[in-house]
């Protein structure tokens, strides 16, 4: 059935699947899309200064892309991953503040922090959960229209359950971060066909290897493919599941030149347990319980008569590994940009970082967990008043930290209620990260001025 659009300035009414209704530019909310923890920071910040939002969530419930590696600890202690605003509000209900010390889990992030936020009054009647969002653009003009276009509502349209709504605001901040948009295996970064067919028996991100997944696992030939801290823990368990299950081969397959280079700063790095990350998959490999595969770069992945066979290069050479029955790819995530194809918005080309912030989180230059502080300044988009917060302001770069995205909302929430003096304040606190880069075969290299190398 379609509904009636009610239009502005018009005598008739017309039919269509969406629903709306005209509202005063001034008196429009601020629209947050993604109920992760950056945009729930951000719901806590507009709540604290009395603005209205509304906070539109794809999930059926706050943090569900967290929930999806629930079952991984987080190497940064509660301290880091509580919003201030949040933590003020929170307290104001009788919450209590876990261990500032101890390192959640997805889960408890989700079960402790976000869902008692989301419930709080403040927050909660404002939530439009399983609410896709479509499209973002200006109301009534399409992108290339300039005249008047900073006093032209967002309109957002959204899906839910089959009803279509649009959604009008004032200013929208997009925290959908990159979760859920992996990166192929394919060492070019380009999906090919024969890969997505495998999708029964290659799984993108950090499956519960210990829990609900382990007869999927359990021996079998697995090659985990990627060099950071997501195939570690993929590695990690599946090393423990070799107690339960003997005959589980591992298989770790990464582009990097030497397997030192994905060990980290281990001892030396200022998150202990992302040093210890490093330390324990050091220990492994070098008493073989892991097979690396490097330098190799991954041509194909196709189907065979004994499993699947990953074609690429190595060292040079061509090379194939065969009889792998599981892949598991942990090669980041990339921005999805295509909701913003009617929204004017400024991305750098390699990084797909918001523009400004490349220079700052280049993987071809970076690699420390902080960055220099950055405010509202730098997220702004031609757009006005639409900004690019959280993992997806860091786009395909893999540094991104939640407290960085929490300093993100604060001070964009102040701009856009007018608190420029606060807009402009650094109120960031990061831990050091010890070492930045680490080769046991080259020197250490310093990346930026919050790291604390030798």
């Amino acid at each position: 059935m379609s509904n009636v659009i009610h239009t502005q300035g018009c005598c008739s009414t017309q039919t269509s699947p969406f629903i709306t209704k005209t509202v005063k530019n001034d008196k429009l909310p601020v629209a947050i899309i993604g109920a992760g923890p950056v945009g729930l920071a951000a719901a806590a910040h507009l709540a604290s200064r009395g603005e209205s939002f509304i906070l539109l969530e794809a999930g059926s419930q706050v943090g569900a892309n967290i929930l999806t590696w629930g079952h991984i600890r987080l190497f940064s202690p509660w301290r880091y991953n509580v919003d201030k605003a949040a933590k003020s509000l929170l307290e104001q209900n009788n919450w209590t503040y876990p261990d500032s010390e101890k390192l959640p889990t997805g889960k408890e992030l989700v079960e402790q922090y976000l869902k008692p936020l989301a419930n709080l009054p403040e927050i909660q009647p404002y939530i439009q959960l399983q609410t896709k969002v479509l499209s973002v653009g200006k109301k009534d003009i399409d992108k290339i229209k300039t005249l008047n276009r900073e006093n032209v509502p967002f309109v957002i349209y959204t899906e839910s359950n089959g009803t279509y709504k649009i959604f009008e605001a004032r200013a929208v901040i997009d925290a959908t971060g990159t979760w859920g948009n992996p990166n192929p295996a394919n060492s070019s970064g380009v999906w090919l066909k024969e890969e997505k067919s495998l999708h029964e028996q290659i799984f993108y991100g950090i499956p519960d290897v210990l829990g609900n997944e382990e007869k999927r696992y359990g021996n079998k030939r697995v090659a985990v493919v990627g060099g950071g801290h997501s195939a570690i823990n993929t590695l990690l368990d599946l090393a423990e599941l070799t107690k339960r299950y003997p005959e589980t081969e591992i298989y770790w397959i990464m582009r990097k030149q030497l397997v030192e280079d994905a060990y980290g700063g281990e001892e030396k790095d200022a998150l202990a347990a992302r040093g210890e990350l490093g330390s324990r998959i050091h220990r492994l490999v070098d008493r073989q319980k892991v097979k690396v595969i490097t330098s190799f770069r991954i041509q194909e992945v196709r189907k065979s008569q004994k499993g699947m066979e990953i074609t690429g290069i190595k060292n040079g050479e061509d090379s194939i590994l065969k009889g792998i029955e599981e892949v598991i790819v942990n090669t980041g995530s990339r921005p999805n940009l295509s909701i913003l194809s009617e929204v004017r918005v400024s991305m750098d080309p390699a990084v797909e970082s918001v523009e400004a912030l490349a220079p700052l989180i280049d993987p071809n230059i970076h690699s420390c967990g902080t960055v220099r502080p950055h405010r509202e300044k730098e997220l702004r988009q031609p757009d006005k008043d639409f900004y690019i917060v959280g993992a997806k302001s860091y786009g395909r770069a893999p540094t991104f930290l939640m407290a960085t995205g929490y300093e993100q909302v604060r001070s964009v929430v102040a701009y856009l209620c007018g608190d420029l003096e606060s807009a402009e304040k650094v109120e960031l606190d990061l831990p050091e990260t010890g070492v930045c880069s680490v080769s046991f075969n080259k020197k250490t290299v310093c990346c930026d001025d919050s790291c604390s190398c030798n």
